[in-house]
């Protein structure tokens, strides 16, 4: 079992104004998530939607124009600008970070992954962070020394299979019998949304890929009406 212990603290971003300077804020406590979010519809210049291309690395770049639309291009630009401006409050050793600079990586699994440097050279950074990002919103998750993973929906997404059958492809029976107990259909769907939620921002905070970390193997604990943690099995569980 893997109770929530995070004490989680929630920061709306507001890039209506320069994002220079950037003022330092304390990292978070061993114990403590920090949540940022920003809402693309309230991004409206031009000419500042361009300051934020130039925070970017030319690899970035190169992702931000590929995307196909305006619209899409927005948010995978707004995506990558508040990675670069949240992680860059942060001081780390005393040192003010220049978003700019700021270098990613890769983990094998394909998790980003903060790229930082000490005065001995590369370390593996106390930093992690996380995002996801829907239509209408985008959210970075910020944790030191512990891995964090987030995911965010529509909380009026539509489910175009059969949300029982659909459950019993991905989920564990437990999750499978706690949707089946709920006879109404919008708060079974809304049930559903939640659970595969959690469930996919369990497995990003693994950092191992969701072939690795099938929703199968593992079960959302949910008890009176409060999500509890998440039970582990070594083998998938049959729907």
């Amino acid at each position: 079992m893997f109770p929530f212990i995070q004490k989680m603290l929630s920061f709306q971003r507001s890039f209506s104004v320069s994002p220079f300077p950037i003022l330092p804020l304390q990292l978070p406590s061993p114990m403590e998530t920090h949540l940022w979010f920003v809402v693309p519809d309230e991004f409206k210049s031009v000419s500042l939607l361009n300051q934020y291309m130039e925070l970017l690395s030319p690899c970035e770049k190169e992702n931000v124009l590929s995307m196909r639309g305006e619209q899409l291009q927005k948010q995978a630009l707004l995506a990558r600008t508040l990675v670069r401006t949240t992680i860059a409050r942060y001081q780390i050793n005393n040192r003010v970070v220049d978003p700019r600079s700021l270098k990613f990586k890769r983990n094998v699994h394909g998790k980003p992954e903060l790229e930082w440097e000490s005065d001995g050279g590369q370390c593996p950074s106390p930093l992690h962070f996380n995002i996801s990002h829907t239509s209408s919103l985008i959210a970075c998750g910020v944790t030191v020394n512990s891995s964090i993973g987030i995911d965010i929906e529509e909380k009026q997404r539509k489910i175009k299979n059969n949300i029982l059958a659909f459950a019993r492809r991905y989920f564990s029976l437990h999750e499978v019998e706690h949707l089946s107990a709920i006879s109404d259909s919008e708060v079974q769907r809304q049930e559903f949304v939640k659970l595969w939620t959690l469930k996919e921002a369990y497995v990003k905070a693994l950092g191992r890929g969701f072939s690795a970390a099938p929703f199968k193997t593992f079960t959302i604990c949910i008890k009176n009406g409060f999500r509890r943690g998440f039970d582990h099995a070594n083998d998938l569980e049959s729907g």
